[in-house]
């Protein structure tokens, strides 16, 4: 839980919960908790594998991260 005056905490994971209900879940709807699974597992991959980022140059974290490792 976050504290008194601590609303920004969660801001980054609360924007990729919206982005992967608006780009993937609300799309595809998934009937099952198995294909809930596999659409999320899917758009994790898709999301830090291949996707551009606007905040590091619409380049993919993982190419990102593989620059500075």
């Amino acid at each position: 839980m976050d504290g008194k005056g601590r609303a920004t905490d969660n801001a980054h994971i609360e924007r990729f919960f919206r982005t992967i209900k608006y780009e993937r879940i609300y799309l595809e709807h998934p009937e099952t908790g198995h294909d809930l699974h596999q659409v999320c597992d899917w758009f994790i991959h898709y999301y830090n594998e291949r996707r551009g980022h606007s905040a590091i140059g619409d380049y993919p974290p993982e190419l990102v991260y593989r620059k500075v490792a």
